[in-house]
């Protein structure tokens, strides 16, 4: 899958940027707690459920993606930190 980002590049979709992210956001929570694997696994989620949809998705969709699983998971701290980082 491919991801056009906000410089008007494409680039391939990178799991392990979106790993990093989540990580780095809920690090800076003071009480929701994310394993590597549980960031691991919401990435692979986030890929297969853009994949659905179209080959070719935005910076955007992908952040909005990883915001509904981590809220979807009670890690409401670290999807508020995730979309601010990013803005």
């Amino acid at each position: 899958m491919k991801v056009t980002k906000k410089n008007g590049n494409i680039v391939l979709f990178d799991d392990d940027k979106v790993i990093r992210s989540m990580l780095r956001a809920n690090a800076d929570t003071d009480e929701e707690t994310l394993s590597e694997s549980a960031a691991a696994y919401i990435a692979g989620e986030v890929f297969a459920r853009l994949a659905k949809e179209r080959d070719l998705i935005s910076t955007a969709d992908v952040r909005l993606c990883v915001k509904q699983f981590l809220e979807e998971r009670g890690l409401t701290e670290t999807a508020r930190l995730y979309m601010e980082y990013h803005k």
